[in-house]
């Protein structure tokens, strides 16, 4: 097979890593990839906004299969315009896809299906959502519909601050289109809580459980970021919780789309607050989370290629996923200033040294070839990321290997997987 991965972060190096593990695969390419995933893809310069481009270079190549790593290209239709060229693509149509692409639409499917999440109002007009913020109380969360590069989402302490949100949206237009529309609701009180499964549309088979860590300081300090690591499993989440989470949440979703002639094929991602009244939905994503996707492609025994397989065919209940029972755990190196600005360009060093460690990967993120050396070119710039036959020893084996690796400025947190050794 002929398999194509579209993307170029960490999450589509660990994509790849697996997906080059099956022996089905003869080639693997990926658009536009990264210097890490050169070692196993052959990288071709395409941006994964280019639907028309992709589409050129999967029918000039025959691809067998691609796989979506990114939700841009999920929510521009790339399922939809591959299918009408009788390609077939691992992730959700266009109108399933909307569930991470709208917000709006995501609460009221939600509401509709009387499934559990925030009290919510919408506004388009900036007067009236500061007249309603007017009768709330802080905290509360002001949301751009659209999508928003993961910036879209103010979880405000004061009212000020939630003002500001609405007129940097309204009328400021920070976010352009994405915030056309907002959403202003409730803040939930708990504990957050991801939980990912496969779905062909009718089957859903959860994946173990992944935390990640999503400020950039040590104690969960600082700001908010895309992830500074991850780990699996989660300890304190108990088997009946994610049963639970799965049976009462994630399967009526799929439901509830499949009502509105949706048919979800792919993987969905679900947010979930522990509420004193039970499991809430903050948030779906349409496609792998970044980088709890790093720790699962690593503890994930079975052919991740069959999985997907029978993910578009709508054979899911026909595989049995397995997983190992080791630990993993993945420390993300950051630029300097990282989520703020950050510089480019630092050379690497180091990597070689990492390539003799066992139960040891390193998945870039951001990074570029520049001439003979692989240079920083993001604000996450490697996801180093190992197993342990508990989590104290993949945590270990995992920062043995970031001390290998160096580039200016360079950060990370020293507390990764932490949390599940002292709950």
């Amino acid at each position: 097979m002929k398999i194509l991965v579209v993307g170029s972060g960490g999450r589509e190096h660990a994509l790849a890593w697996k997906i080059s593990q099956s022996p089905k695969v003869s080639r693997i390419y990926a658009a536009p990839g990264n210097p890490g995933m050169a070692n196993i893809c052959q990288c071709v310069n395409i941006s994964v906004e280019d639907i028309e481009g992709l589409l050129q270079f999967a029918q000039q190549e025959k691809i067998d299969l691609t796989v979506v790593g990114p939700e841009v290209p999920l929510v521009l239709g790339i399922t939809d315009c591959f299918n009408a060229h009788g390609l077939q693509v691992f992730g959700p149509k266009q109108k399933c896809a909307e569930l991470e692409g709208s917000k709006i639409f995501m609460k009221d499917l939600l509401k509709k299906y009387c499934l559990p999440t925030a009290d919510y109002a919408v506004f388009t007009d900036k007067e009236e959502a500061l007249a309603y913020l007017a009768q709330k109380t802080a905290p509360i969360v002001v949301k751009a519909d659209g999508l928003a590069a993961g910036k879209g989402v103010i979880v405000a302490t004061t009212m000020e601050e939630a003002q500001n949100a609405v007129i940097d949206m309204l009328e400021k237009k920070v976010f352009g289109t994405a915030g056309e529309k907002v959403v202003i609701e409730d803040c939930l009180e708990g504990e957050e809580v991801s939980l990912l499964a496969f779905t062909d549309g009718k089957t859903v088979v959860p994946m173990v459980p992944a935390q990640d860590h999503k400020r950039a300081y040590d104690n969960d300090q600082g700001p908010n970021t895309g992830g500074m690591g991850a780990y699996s499993p989660v300890p304190h989440l108990a088997q009946d919780l994610l049963t639970q989470i799965a049976e009462e949440i994630i399967d009526p979703t799929i439901k509830a789309l499949a009502s509105e002639g949706r048919e979800y094929k792919g993987v969905i991602y679900a947010g979930i607050m522990l509420t004193k009244d039970g499991p809430s939905i903050l948030e779906f994503n349409a496609r792998f989370g970044d980088p709890e996707t790093q720790v699962l492609m690593a503890r994930l025994e079975t052919d991740l290629v069959d999985i997907m397989q029978a993910v578009v065919e709508g054979t899911l209940d026909k595989i049995a996923v397995e997983w190992k029972a080791d630990s993993a755990v993945c420390v993300v190196l950051a630029s300097g200033g990282y989520p703020g600005s950050y510089h480019k360009g630092e050379v690497i060093k180091g990597l070689e040294k990492t390539e003799q460690l066992e139960n040891t990967v390193v998945f870039h993120a951001g990074t570029k070839q520049n001439d003979e050396n692989i240079v920083t070119a993001g604000g996450r710039v490697l996801g180093v990321t190992a197993l342990g036959e508990d989590i104290e020893q993949a945590i270990k084996n995992a920062y043995l290997c970031v001390e290998k690796i160096s580039f200016s400025g360079m950060q990370y947190r020293k507390d990764i997987g932490h949390n599940a050794l002292h709950k």
